[in-house]
């Protein structure tokens, strides 16, 4: 972590760019840098350099601008300054940024971010424990990478990609010929429709907000969003941002008659993994017991 932290205060901006200094680094060969973890899609030393990255920025020691770019922060050259010789885990706890994700993941407390190779498991753990915990901190580094990728696309394109959501939610009969995005121009407030039925007596509106996660929905947000519902006519409503809504906005829509449902960036990239929208399964692991009944006497 602590070179790949110096690397980016020298000015690198991608983990791939520091791949051959870190090679260099820990005088790593190219038969060791070319060797790839169980998963076959990503070699040991660009994975640890990324884990190594995620676990610095949430410390916030990175910040990342743009998806896939990283720039250090004024934490970081502070930390940097007072020429340290180490930079793990224990280290990072002394950050309470990083301590408040580890507490939010449940992680135990490790000296070195081993996520493929299995770490040592403390007695009180079991193996399943284990691999639940690493489950949440993957999750949790891809809940970050949906947002910013979210924030990447066209409006258009995020517009769609909520119906596309909704739809593998099981929202219109999950048939993606029930949903359909309005009109760029004159849309009303409204950015798309869900029928729930094939003659459209019944429908959902949806209203998508890409917003940075400092700017959260306003009740004037939620109030617009319900006057273009009673423009419709329409009772049932989702809105959708990728950052979160004041306590304002969240007290009011319990006082509308409309049937709002409000989903933030957390919650949204949170269904993007669970319904695989805009994601793909890596790797599996199947979890085998013995058959009792197999070796049971007749």
């Amino acid at each position: 972590m602590l070179p790949l932290l110096r690397l980016f205060a020298a000015g690198k901006t991608r983990v791939s760019d520091c791949l051959d200094d870190l090679k260099r680094e820990f005088d790593i060969s190219d038969e060791e840098a070319n060797e790839l973890i169980p998963s076959g899609k990503m070699t040991y030393l660009s994975n640890r350099a990324n884990w190594a990255r995620t676990y610095i920025g949430k410390a916030g020691l990175l910040s990342s601008p743009k998806r896939g770019i990283h720039e250090i922060t004024p934490l970081g050259h502070e930390f940097l300054a007072t020429n340290p010789s180490d930079l793990n885990n224990k280290i990072l706890e002394k950050f309470p940024a990083f301590m408040e994700w580890r507490s939010a993941l449940n992680l135990h407390t490790d000296d070195e971010p081993t996520i493929d190779v299995p770490p040592t498991i403390p007695d009180e753990q079991t193996p399943e424990d284990a691999m639940q915990i690493a489950s949440r901190a993957l999750n949790a580094a891809l809940r970050e990478e949906l947002l910013a990728a979210l924030m990447q696309v066209t409006p258009v394109r995020f517009e769609q990609l909520i119906v596309d959501l909704l739809s593998a939610m099981g929202f219109g009969r999950g048939r993606p010929d029930f949903g359909q995005l309005t009109p760029t121009s004159g849309d009303g407030g409204i950015d798309g429709i869900i029928n729930e039925d094939a003659l459209g007596l019944d429908a959902v509106y949806i209203q998508a907000k890409r917003y940075a996660p400092e700017n959260k929905v306003s009740r004037p947000d939620i109030q617009r969003f319900v006057g273009s519902l009673t423009g419709e006519s329409a009772t049932k409503g989702v809105f959708v941002t990728t950052s979160d809504f004041s306590r304002e906005a969240k007290e009011y829509i319990s006082k509308v008659q409309q049937r709002i449902v409000l989903i933030n960036g957390a919650r949204l990239a949170q269904l993007m993994i669970e319904h695989e929208v805009g994601v793909r399964t890596r790797t599996t692991y199947r979890i085998k017991s013995l058959d009792e009944d197999y070796f049971s006497e007749l």
